[in-house]
């Protein structure tokens, strides 16, 4: 036997951790070189690795929802004698080799051949070194939700033991406390009556309802949830955020996207008065570059950039995420609109990789589409300042000294002060608002 050991390898984030999300192959199988092997949960992206080896799988270093290290083993293969696929080294920006995975490019690339939706398969069986008959039978094994996974692995109960009593036979948290003989007491279990039935959605998962949940339920910090919690932390802590507010007649912008959407020629683009809002904002950082800066603290420089990588928050189903559109300044009104849908749809597919997230130099949050009228965002780190975006509805407006009723937003831009001051941030969001009350004007002239 000769046996090849794979490493986590760090996928081009400069990560240190990731989780195991669901194994593609099991011990016994043999596989084929850049064969999927497992998907991995970083911080930022679900990941697909591909097998740098050609061989039979001996052992598997880890379960679904085992946090792995970077460098630390994965997978164990007998190549019963043939040579290893090493992977090229090309030459990193220093000189020096750098080993990469097959299918990748060196790390400081930050690219990913393929992203997947985070799979729901059940967990997979711990390491072990022999193949064994059920080698497959992960996937008919009971459903569960991750949070009661974890509870039941940590109080050591096989889940594949169990008769799950909630709907469609899914295994709940007192199925796994009535195996531990040890149910909660009655006075804190949630009466059935006591709220709605629908679940809702939290930290990238689907809360159990109010009504059926546990009296209190512990949640992993991992993946994006612990990559959002450290980067909010750390710019709360480091950033002094300061943010100012503009009211804005959009009805122009309003009635400029209806009258695009009646053009037979576009009726394939996806218009939204969020592509206006990207333009003007591009536009001001093209007017005002100084908030498209970031400040460097170790180097006691203040960057600024002269290209737009135009971050959109993102409401997924893993939970928050920004990735950004490249180069966003060069764009023009229908590119925009069709990069925006390509970002919101990847980010929704669950398939928006790390490099589509790195390097965002100025963000923008649409909260409107949840009913707010306005919000004070938390800056993104390495970023100088973030817009706001809220609901546009019909509002009574003054105008040519008559009261009107017209279709008003509210914009709130957050900034960090150490570079950028109140008279720039206020000068840039006026920008911004008057791009939107004439925004054909704005969009020819430049």
């Amino acid at each position: 036997m000769s046996d090849q050991v794979f490493l986590l390898p760090d996928v081009g984030e400069g990560l240190v951790e990731a989780e195991i999300v669901a194994w593609k192959v099991a011990v016994g199988e043999r596989v084929e070189l850049n064969q999927p092997l497992v998907d991995i949960e970083t911080a930022k992206a679900v990941v697909e690795l591909p097998s740098p080896f050609a061989g039979i799988v001996v052992s598997l270093h880890g379960a679904v929802g085992d946090v792995i290290a970077v460098d630390a083993p994965l997978i164990t293969f007998d190549v019963a004698g043939s040579a290893p696929s090493t992977p090229a080294t090309p030459a990193s920006p220093g000189g020096e080799r750098q080993a990469v995975l097959v299918g990748y490019g060196v790390a400081d690339e930050g690219a990913v051949t393929r992203t997947r939706r985070r799979s729901t398969a059940p967990e997979a069986a711990p390491t072990v070194s022999a193949p064994t008959p059920d080698a497959h039978a992960a996937s008919a094994s009971p459903r569960s939700s991750p949070p009661v996974r974890l509870y039941a692995k940590h109080h050591g109960i096989d889940l594949a033991s169990l008769h799950g009593t909630g709907r469609d036979g899914v295994i709940t948290r007192d199925d796994v406390e009535r195996a531990l003989g040890a149910p909660l007491p009655s006075t804190l279990r949630v009466v059935a009556s006591s709220g709605p039935l629908t679940s809702s959605r939290f930290v990238g998962r689907d809360l159990e309802p109010w009504s059926s949940g546990p009296a209190q339920e512990r949640i992993a910090v991992k993946g994006v949830l612990k990559s959002m919690a450290e980067a909010m932390t750390q710019s709360a802590l480091t950033i002094p955020r300061a943010g100012v507010w503009n009211r804005v007649d959009a009805t122009r912008t309003v009635e400029l996207i209806a009258s695009l959407k009646r053009q037979p020629g576009l009726a394939d683009v996806r218009l939204s008065p969020l592509v206006v809002v990207a333009l003007a904002v591009c536009d001001a950082a093209r007017h005002f570059p100084g908030v498209n800066s970031y400040f460097d603290a170790a180097a006691g420089e203040v960057v600024i950039r002269r290209v737009v990588n135009l971050g959109i928050a993102a409401n997924t189903p893993r939970g928050l995420i920004v990735p950004n559109i490249k180069m966003a300044d060069r764009l023009d009104l229908v590119t925009m609109a069709r990069e925006l849908t390509t970002l919101v749809d990847t980010a929704r597919a669950g398939t928006t990789s790390p490099a589509d997230m790195a390097d965002t130099t100025i963000t923008i949050t649409n909260v409107g589409p949840f009913g707010v009228d306005a919000a004070l965002p938390v800056i993104p780190l390495g970023t100088g300042a973030i817009l706001a975006v809220g609901q546009i509805a019909k509002r009574p407006w003054v105008l040519d000294d008559q009261v009107v009723v017209r279709h008003v937003v509210e914009l709130a831009m957050a900034f960090d002060h150490r570079q950028i001051d109140g008279a720039l941030a206020s000068q840039v969001i006026a920008h911004i608002g008057r791009f939107l009350e004439d925004p054909a004007a704005a969009i020819i002239a430049g």
